[in-house]
């Protein structure tokens, strides 16, 4: 079973305090750049809050130090499932959808 999307939100940004807000649970999460609405990163996955939590979103450095304008603007949305089962076949399904919409538009 799948829910619905979330409404898309800021990756949170270090140094800021803010929280990333998503399921603990399997589904599936989205990641574009603000500006552009690029995909970043698309998965389904076990738990997704922990996902978008160990999400590389900037590039690393040698001294272990991030400079915070490197990090993109990032939004990410969420979807919550009853399984990583689920999550996959809905995220199948999606890329099926997203493959044929790109062939049809070229």
């Amino acid at each position: 079973m799948i829910s619905t999307w979330s409404e898309w939100k800021r990756y949170p940004r270090p140094g800021r305090g803010e929280n990333i807000e998503a399921p603990i649970s399997p589904g599936l999460y989205e990641v574009r750049y603000a500006g552009t609405g690029a995909l970043h990163s698309f998965e389904a996955v076990d738990n997704v809050a922990q996902a978008l939590a160990l999400l590389q979103v900037a590039p690393r450095s040698w001294f272990g130090r991030r400079d915070p304008a490197k990090f993109p603007d990032l939004e990410y949305r969420t979807c919550a499932t009853s399984s990583k089962a689920d999550a996959k076949a809905a995220a199948e399904r999606m890329i099926g959808r997203r493959e044929t919409y790109l062939n049809g538009a070229a």
